[in-house]
């Protein structure tokens, strides 16, 4: 039989990982589930594409501010603008929540949903990692690509529930993950209908309606699934399912414990108690991403 997951060493994990669909597809097996009930969710950042030195929509914010400063002078001298336009980071450690979301609604609202889509896929196209050198598109595990569709070819449905934001996520999970914008959920600000030349059109608000981490993504699956995923996939103790662990510093980086944006301590404990697996990246996966 062809291999389904290739870019999977042959250890255990990878061998719970089919165990366990061919438990949930057997018919005949006590532990079958529906095909409407085999729902997967996915975190993004750190479980299917590179999040170091920082997520990436992180440096979409960074490039937006500084190209807002073109067309806006004023801002180089106002904080927090300053700051990352000066890549004064020390600075920029100093900031709380008033600070990151000013940042955030400035390069991310007051425009129409399109507009943002327009922007984000403009730059997603043309970006690059700072260490790969590639687009950050190419920056996706390839494992996990094989992963979601072994689980589509098993009638499963896969969601993303991630803390990044949802139009960003939208702008490409359709053409990197095969998962559709209805199938994402993310943080989230406000939005306003208009009517502009006779057509409605959705603005974004400069204000937060759901920041869609730890607590709250279990509050938003319910919300926008309504089932119970029997599969939970993430890197940080915000997921305690199927957990990812970065421990490759030569072909990836190895950072879980130390890095403060999304911590892994708890989970490499609780998770195997709890009956689920860690997946070395260092160990399970025979390639990271794609040729």
């Amino acid at each position: 039989m062809a291999d389904v997951l290739p870019s999977w060493n042959n250890t255990p994990t990878k061998q719970a990982i089919l165990d366990f669909v061919a438990t949930i597809t057997d018919e005949t097996s006590p532990n079958y589930v529906p095909p409407s009930e085999r729902i997967a969710t996915f975190d993004n950042d750190g479980t299917l594409w590179c999040e170091q030195p920082i997520p990436v929509q992180g440096f979409f914010l960074y490039d937006r501010i500084r190209q807002l400063a073109e067309q806006q002078p004023e801002l180089r001298a106002q904080q927090p603008y300053k700051a990352v336009i000066e890549s004064d980071w020390q600075t920029f450690a100093t900031f709380g929540k008033k600070e990151l979301l000013m940042l955030f609604f400035a390069t991310h609202c007051d425009m129409t949903l399109e507009a943002f889509q327009a922007i984000a896929k403009s730059w997603l196209n043309s970006a690059t990692h700072p260490r790969f050198g590639t687009l950050y598109l190419q920056c996706v595990y390839q494992p996990m690509l094989e992963l979601m569709a072994y689980l589509r070819a098993n009638r499963f449905k896969n969601f993303i529930v991630s803390g990044g934001g949802i139009e960003f996520i939208r702008a490409f999970a359709e053409a990197i993950y095969s998962i559709p914008p209805e199938q994402v959920i993310g943080s989230s600000g406000q939005l306003h209908l208009e009517i502009q030349e006779n057509k409605p059109l959705l603005v974004k608000q400069p204000e937060l309606k759901s920041f869609d981490d730890r607590e709250e993504k279990v509050v938003n699956i319910a919300l926008h699934i309504g089932r119970i995923p029997i599969l939970a996939v993430g890197n940080s103790d915000g997921d305690l399912a199927l957990l990812l662990h970065h421990d490759d510093a030569e072909r990836e980086y190895a950072y879980d414990c130390n890095f403060t944006l999304s911590p892994l301590r708890d989970g490499l404990e609780k998770v195997p108690k709890m009956g689920g697996h860690i997946i070395s990246m260092k160990q399970d996966f025979a390639q990271i991403f794609s040729d």
